[in-house]
């Protein structure tokens, strides 16, 4: 298999990092959907990150749906079983998406639209949803942190460590970490784990 797409993408990285932790062997190819955009076109022409090619040539694309395949393939899953569980990783897991979701948002605003065409209000209007996001997160997190281990990690614990660590690189100012202590040091003990260490963002 082929993961395509740069670590810098919190959807590509956290993709890289659940095929570790579920025990599969992949080639990751770090081909950009701005500077490489032809060469991505040529193995997707949908262009987005990240891409699976699977070993018999089929085209994946979508974390969460390439993760649901690799984990069909392993026999093994990140999401716990029981409903009340589940519930709460799926609750982490969205909130976590979303953080990504808007950090992005904020990025492509800044750097691929001229100054004078931002939209103030509108990035108003995302930083609030960026920081709710957090702010949910925080609570989760203060009342009941997911596993930072290797051999208990769930798709929640991956999802969260790597969408605030994707804020901090790209949106620094949007979100500071004394506001959000307990998202901060999960985070911190998560990329300090070797499957982490493993997918570096930069």
């Amino acid at each position: 298999m082929q993961l395509v797409g740069m670590l810098d993408s919190p959807y590509v990285r956290r993709t890289a990092i659940s095929l570790r932790l579920l025990g599969l062997s992949f080639e990751h190819r770090s081909i950009s959907l701005f500077s490489t955009f032809e060469q991505f076109s040529a193995i997707n022409p949908v262009v987005k990150a990240p891409t699976l090619v699977c070993d018999d040539g089929t085209v994946l694309m979508d974390s969460t749906l390439i993760i649901d395949y690799a984990q069909a393939l392993s026999g093994r899953s990140l999401m716990p079983a029981g409903p009340p569980q589940r519930l709460r990783e799926l609750r982490l897991t969205g909130l976590a998406l979303a953080a990504c979701e808007k950090t992005v948002q904020i990025v492509y605003e800044r750097k691929l639209r001229p100054a004078q065409k931002q939209h103030q209000p509108w990035m108003d209007r995302v930083r609030g949803q960026l920081a709710a996001a957090c702010v949910a997160l925080e609570r989760e997190l203060s009342e009941a942190p997911p596993s930072a281990s290797e051999e208990t990690m769930t798709q929640a614990g991956v999802s969260t460590a790597v969408a605030w660590a994707f804020t901090q690189l790209m949106t620094p100012d949007a979100v500071s970490p004394k506001d959000f202590p307990a998202l901060a040091a999960y985070s911190a003990q998560a990329e300090s784990l070797p499957v982490f260490l493993g997918a570096p963002m930069a």
